[in-house]
């Protein structure tokens, strides 16, 4: 179950800027896909790419989570051009959101608070998570699931540690 990180918790980015989430989330909303390197989360990067890129010109910073290093990183999302990609080798981030199963998506209030994360794909409860982000940064919300999406996964337990 996801819980509220501390507002100090540094996530470092690919391009090497670091900054607490308290820093990040100066002005917009945080909307993020979180992804293990192997398995399961290989499968959702496409509908994860999509929903992301949605949401760029919202009142609202898209990331990827990724729990590894950058290579890792640039090996599972391909071309990362303009793409904002923290890296979590420790997996300090992403057990600090309490995620358990990956990939997931979390949306993060402008105060820091979880507002909604979904463990695994699971379409309907993805959907729902967006029309909410939508309404709260009035935008329209991406078409989920599509039909080039796959089908409903659980998604894998995190690994004692990344990569």
């Amino acid at each position: 179950m996801a819980t509220n990180p501390p507002p100090t918790l540094v996530l470092s980015a690919l391009n090497g800027r670091a900054h607490s989430v308290r820093e990040w989330l100066t002005t917009f909303h945080l909307l993020f896909v979180a992804v293990g390197t192997r398995g399961p989360s290989e499968w959702i990067i496409p509908t994860a790419r999509r929903v992301l890129y949605d949401y760029e010109q919202a009142n609202c910073r898209v990331a990827w989570l990724v729990a590894g290093e950058a290579g890792d990183a640039r090996r599972l999302l391909g071309k990362t051009d303009g793409d904002l990609v923290f890296l979590d080798p420790e997996l300090t981030a992403v057990k600090a959101f309490g995620l358990s199963t990956l990939p997931a998506i979390v949306h993060l209030g402008i105060d820091g608070t979880v507002v909604n994360a979904v463990e695994g794909w699971d379409p309907p409860a993805w959907r729902a998570l967006t029309v909410e982000l939508s309404r709260q940064v009035g935008w329209n919300r991406p078409r989920l699931p599509d039909p080039k999406d796959p089908g409903p996964f659980k998604g894998a337990p995190l690994p004692a540690r990344a990569g």
